[in-house]
């Protein structure tokens, strides 16, 4: 008995004072962190999806910056209101003058000068748009009516040229449209490239809308549009892209991309370089664009065609954990919590048995031993004192 006791008050101290603090206050500071950094983590994935879910469609920023190709420099050129990319030559885009000019459609090359200059004998009021089909047709739309008071507006039709070169007389063929309901300003037209259905675009701040025109129009009489679709506000130019599933609408301070069907919808936006902008056109690459401005001496940009910003990735086989393993920091605070009450009992009964091995105070024991001869009658034991 004389060994275990130290023994036992030993492991007593040692279980009671070095380890019984550390297991708790440890697995509650891991436990802390871990709810701290999960709210964290979804605060910011709340935001995010926030965003997302706001409608506002963002454009992906990898395809690239805006870069200026050219300057329309040509003095004949004053205000340059479309702009349409020529079907029989690789290096031509067509271009008009806004309200003012005669019936005359100009061919610009990559440098921005004039190579052809096409003359039709037309009595236009206010052009605004052109366009240009599969088949090499281009298309001088007069739909301008900045006071809502025009009748009809009238789009003109003509073969793009074979060869290079000014062209005197052009024959065109004009086709007249009215709006189902009143005059609207526009500057707009939108040629599908499957089919070579038109739409025209109004331009208006408030309740612009998209306008279909009848399959095969008719050069005979008046022909009336259909209300397709609402519009963004302010579209100064569009074109279909490649693929006829999706459009770019310009307006004085973005392009924007809008996926085509029976509803057609807004899913990107992109910044276009200053302002005043009043065409697009569709650039020497599928992913691009070209944008101009409605002023003399007018810069020339090509832009990226907006596109949806990409979805987050789904989380790789390497990120995902492995079975049996998502519940690992609960089956490691479980192993913790046993492991403490396990070191509590043992801590407990080893400061049992000291306490019941301790030996007794000699003060008290010769007390006892006094009680005990009183009782008896005996002589009290006299206490052995050492021998010097």
């Amino acid at each position: 008995m004389t060994l275990f006791r130290p023994l036992a008050l030993a492991a007593a101290t040692f279980f009671t004072l070095g380890v019984l603090p550390l297991a708790p206050s440890a697995v509650a500071a891991g436990s802390s962190a871990t709810t701290a950094a999960a709210g964290l983590t979804s605060a910011a994935a709340t935001a995010a999806g926030s965003a997302e879910s706001a409608g506002v469609p963002i454009a992906d920023p990898t395809p690239g910056a805006a870069k200026k190709l050219f300057t329309i420099g040509d003095s004949r050129i004053e205000e340059s209101s479309g702009l349409a990319k020529s079907h029989n030559f690789d290096d031509i885009y067509w271009t008009i003058n806004d309200s003012g000019d005669r019936a005359r459609v100009f061919g610009i090359d990559l440098s921005g000068k004039v190579e052809m200059v096409l003359n039709f004998n037309a009595q236009v009021s206010d052009v605004e748009a052109i366009a240009v089909d599969k088949d090499g047709f281009i298309y001088v739309a007069d739909i301008g009516d900045n006071g809502a008071n025009r009748d009809m507006v009238s789009i003109y039709t003509m073969p793009e040229p074979k060869q290079r070169g000014d062209v005197e007389k052009m024959t065109y063929h004009r086709y007249d449209f009215t709006y189902p309901d009143g005059a609207h300003d526009a500057e707009t037209l939108l040629v599908e490239p499957g089919t070579n259905q038109l739409y025209i675009v109004t331009k208006a701040t408030k309740g612009a809308a998209i306008y279909a025109a009848p399959p095969g129009p008719s050069r005979e009489g008046t022909n009336e549009l259909t209300k397709f679709a609402p519009a963004p506000a302010g579209v100064t130019d569009g074109v279909f892209l490649a693929d006829g599933q999706q459009a770019v609408l310009r307006t004085y301070t973005d392009v924007q991309t809008v996926a085509w069907g029976e509803t057609p919808k807004v899913v990107a936006k992109g910044a276009a370089p200053l302002g005043q902008g009043e065409s697009v056109a569709l650039g020497k690459t599928d992913n691009t664009l070209l944008v101009g401005y409605d002023a003399k001496d007018s810069p020339v940009y090509q832009v990226p065609v907006p596109v949806k910003k990409a979805s987050s990735p789904a989380p790789s086989a390497s990120a995902t954990p492995k079975p049996g393993a998502t519940n690992e920091a609960g089956t490691e605070s479980k192993k913790n919590h046993s492991l403490r009450w396990i070191l509590v009992g043992a801590a407990a009964f080893a400061l049992l048995i000291t306490i019941l091995t301790f030996p007794p105070g000699r003060r008290e024991r010769r007390d006892r031993q006094a009680e005990n001869a009183r009782l008896t009658g005996q002589a009290p034991p006299t206490p052995h004192r050492r021998h010097t």
